[in-house]
C-alpha cells in the first residue's frame, strides 16, 4: 500500500489533534487540546529531540499510541516533515487500511490527542530540532507500539 501525503491543515487533521502553529501577527495562540491527560498521577514532561531526514522510500511497518496523554511535537529547526496517523480498528489497534499522511510544513507543530495512533517522527531535507511535550507516569502505559502491515508514505 502506498500513502500520497497531503498538505496538513488544521481541518483535515482536526479528528487526530490539533495543528500547532505561531501566529502570523504579534500576539498568542492558544492550543485547547495541547496538553490532555487522563491520568491524575502522571507528571507533565518536556523535551528536546534532536532527527535525521528520512529517504524516500518511506516505509512504516509500526504505529504507536499514547492511550492516556497528548503528545505535542513543535518544531525549533526543521524542514518538511510526515505526519502519518490511523483511527482504530473496531477489533482494536490502529486500521492501517485508512491511514492517512500530511505534509507539515517547517512553521507547523502538531498535538496528537490522547489514544491516538501515529507514525514514527519523520523529517525530509535536513537534520530537525523539536520540542515535544506530554504527560508520563513511568509505566508501560505511557506508550504503545504495534507492528503493522508495512505502508510506504511518499512526499507531496
Amino acid at each position: 500500500m502506498e500513502i500520497l501525503a497531503r498538505p496538513l491543515t488544521p481541518e483535515a487533521f482536526a479528528p487526530y489533534g490539533e495543528v500547532v502553529e505561531a501566529p502570523a501577527d504579534p500576539g498568542r495562540v492558544y492550543f485547547a487540546s495541547s496538553v490532555g491527560n487522563l491520568r491524575p498521577a502522571a507528571d507533565p514532561k518536556l523535551w528536546l529531540l534532536r532527527k535525521l531526514p528520512a529517504s524516500p522510500p518511506l516505509e512504516f511497518g509500526a504505529l504507536e499510541r499514547h492511550q492516556f496523554s497528548s503528545q505535542s511535537f513543535v518544531p525549533l529547526e526543521v524542514g518538511r516533515w510526515i505526519v502519518v496517523v490511523a483511527p482504530h480498528e473496531p477489533r482494536g489497534g490502529p486500521d492501517v487500511g485508512c491511514v492517512q499522511a500530511f505534509m507539515a510544513l517547517p512553521t507547523q507543530g502538531v498535538t496528537y490527542r490522547p489514544n491516538v495512533w501515529h507514525g514514527a517522527l519523520t523529517v525530509l531535507d535536513k537534520p530537525a530540532r523539536l520540542c515535544v511535550f506530554m504527560w508520563l507516569d513511568g509505566t508501560p502505559a505511557d506508550e504503545e507500539i504495534v507492528t503493522v502491515r508495512p505502508f510506504i508514505v511518499r512526499p507531496s
